[in-house]
């Protein structure tokens, strides 16, 4: 990159940050009922431009192939009217959710008279890095403006046509209700620099939320000098239990791996206790067009299962392919969860509900699942409208980062003139 090159994103980096900065002043107090005219507005427009959105995206998915990108990464990057339809209705959801700004937390009186609150405040400015799924710049840019922050958007290269089409829908809706349209910003270059100079922006920029691979994560971890909400990967297990219902496995399994392969709450290892019988539930795994990778125990059931390495527990296939490998119980399951896993989502299928509370107690993961599949690890499965992305970290947030944990708090100090002695 040239001198020049590096001056201008730097410029264009501080622009944006500048105007977020304003605009967050002015949203940070703004009305309930505007934020959520917007939204709504938002969500119209979405309708109303599907036809230009899937044009965008045609592009996208045009140039993706011509990349050669996976079949999964694909299928995280198309739009089609249902999933269009999604995003509206998940901006119209978020319009319903109680507003947590200015929420009191709690309140005391001291002994001296002074009144306390603690009350719910916006982040300020959230910078959010996310890779190949256009849907995230909706989702993002509502529960940042439900939540009163304003957000600076860097969508992958990958998504760059259909992300700005969505953010055109957003910025407009903002200047309709009487909001700076700055309340969103969206980098306008996929420069990899601009990436850099975002992570500097600590004058500006209140926290990160990366959502991506894991050399994203790695990459901004090591570089940002600003807080972060970490989205690692969803290296996620399911645990058939010796006390399982065979029936209720077999079906959160097939839809825990193959319901959509490519999402970060999907099962990428399945652990069987030694005496569950995981013949048929290796045949629906084939039967769907799985491919299985096991340990030797795994193998001995099914000549189909090809050998898995050391690397298979911990990788993230984003694939029709899961490991599968025999415990001796419940105890082993959860040693090897914490010792591969990702910290994301885990699950276990059981009817003994002593066993069940030790798995969700021991698994040192944000989402501990019983008897459901892991595709649940969804802010909008959770009620919560969305999600800009699922937190491992255990600081601030875990888990589904919705508009509650886009939130911060302060106090409110009441008194009638007193001194401290």
């Amino acid at each position: 990159m040239t001198a020049q090159a590096a001056q201008d994103i730097k410029a264009i980096m501080q622009d944006l940050g500048t105007q977020a900065k304003a605009a967050s002043l002015v949203l940070s107090i703004a009305p309930t009922e505007q934020k959520n005219n917007a939204l709504l507005k938002a969500a119209d427009l979405l309708r109303k431009n599907a036809p230009l959105i899937k044009d965008a995206n045609a592009k996208d998915m045009a140039a993706g192939e011509q990349k050669g990108l996976s079949g999964s990464m694909l299928d995280r990057l198309m739009l089609d009217d249902a999933r269009i339809e999604a995003m509206a209705k998940g901006l119209e959801d978020i319009a319903k959710l109680d507003d947590p700004v200015g929420d009191i937390i709690s309140e005391w009186d001291r002994p001296n008279g002074l009144e306390i609150q603690r009350v719910r405040v916006p982040l300020g400015v959230i910078g959010i890095i996310y890779e190949s799924r256009p849907n995230v710049t909706a989702d993002a840019g509502a529960l940042s403006l439900k939540s009163g922050n304003v957000a600076i958007l860097r969508g992958g290269s990958e998504s760059f046509y259909s992300s700005h089409a969505i953010m055109d829908c957003l910025t407009t809706a903002l200047e309709e209700v009487g909001l700076p349209k700055t309340c969103i910003q969206m980098i306008p270059t996929t420069d990899r620099a601009a990436v850099g100079e975002m992570l500097t922006m600590s004058d500006t920029i209140d926290v990160i939320v990366p959502r991506g691979g894991k050399g994203l994560i790695e990459r901004i971890t090591r570089e940002s000098k600003i807080p972060l909400f970490k989205h690692l990967d969803g290296i996620c297990h399911i645990y058939v239990d010796e006390k399982a219902d065979l029936e209720k496995a077999r079906k959160v399994v097939v839809n825990g791996k193959m319901r959509r392969t490519g999402i970060c709450g999907a099962t990428e290892t399945l652990l069987v206790h030694e005496n569950v019988d995981m013949s048929p539930i290796i045949n629906d795994l084939i039967d769907a067009g799985c491919e299985i990778r096991g340990d030797a125990a795994a193998q001995k059931v099914d000549a189909r299962i090809q050998p898995a390495s050391e690397e298979d527990w911990g990788t993230e296939y984003l694939d029709a392919i899961i490991s599968v490998k025999v415990v001796s119980g419940v105890n082993e399951a959860v040693n090897h969860i914490n010792t591969y896993g990702s910290h994301h989502t885990d699950c276990i299928i059981t009817e003994d509900m002593n066993v069940a509370e030790s798995f969700l107690n021991q698994v040192d993961s944000a989402i501990c699942v019983l008897n459901a599949s892991t595709q649940f690890a969804d802010g909008g499965e959770f009620g919560m409208g969305a999600e800009i992305g699922i937190s491992t970290g255990k600081m601030h947030a875990r888990g589904p980062v919705g508009v509650e944990q886009l939130t911060s708090f302060k106090y409110k100090v009441r008194g009638d003139g007193h001194c401290r002695p």
